[in-house]
């Protein structure tokens, strides 16, 4: 069984990474309680060894749970976020802002992908293995997902031809 030291340690990452997937703060802190509850429950199960990579495996099925039962609720964030006077100083802030807001622009899987290579630094493998997929799977997720950030970020919000419906 792992250490409540070890767990400890990892709870700022999982809160970052449900952050991302979430789009939210209570409903990324939602996710991390809920995934930390799992662990507790199911700790006589994990193995040594990465204990971080277990973790985010484990939030990724609970969100998937969570997404599914919810019948695919829309995670985005909201689009009518009021705009506020900017001095130089809060550029970053906005910034952020706006990245968040194009990361809830991407599918839950392509978001997954791209935070889990991208933010918490896994390997293709380790992405792979969390999220349960093979590896060619992860690198085009990743490939459309960092396509689809750089659309949005530059302000071509244009519907990629795969999205089209066809008349």
């Amino acid at each position: 069984m792992f250490s409540d030291d070890a767990l400890l340690a990892e709870i700022p990452r999982l809160r970052r990474y449900a952050r991302g997937l979430t789009g939210d703060v209570a409903r990324a802190d939602d996710l991390v309680q809920d995934t930390l509850e799992r662990a507790l429950v199911k700790g006589r199960l994990w193995r040594p060894g990465n204990l971080r990579a277990w973790l985010l495996t484990m939030m990724h099925n609970v969100f998937v749970n969570q997404y599914r039962a919810a019948g695919a609720l829309d995670y985005r964030a909201p689009e009518d976020l009021p705009e506020l006077a900017v001095r130089p100083q809060q550029q970053d802030g906005i910034e952020v802002r706006e990245l968040e807001r194009a990361l809830q622009q991407l599918s839950p899987e392509q978001r997954e992908v791209l935070l889990l290579v991208g933010l918490e630094d896994l390997s293709y493998q380790e992405a792979a293995r969390v999220l349960g997929t093979p590896v060619g799977t992860v690198m085009s997720r990743l490939s459309r997902a960092r396509e689809r950030l750089r659309q949005v970020l530059s302000g071509q919000t244009a519907v990629p031809d795969y999205l089209k419906v066809v008349k």
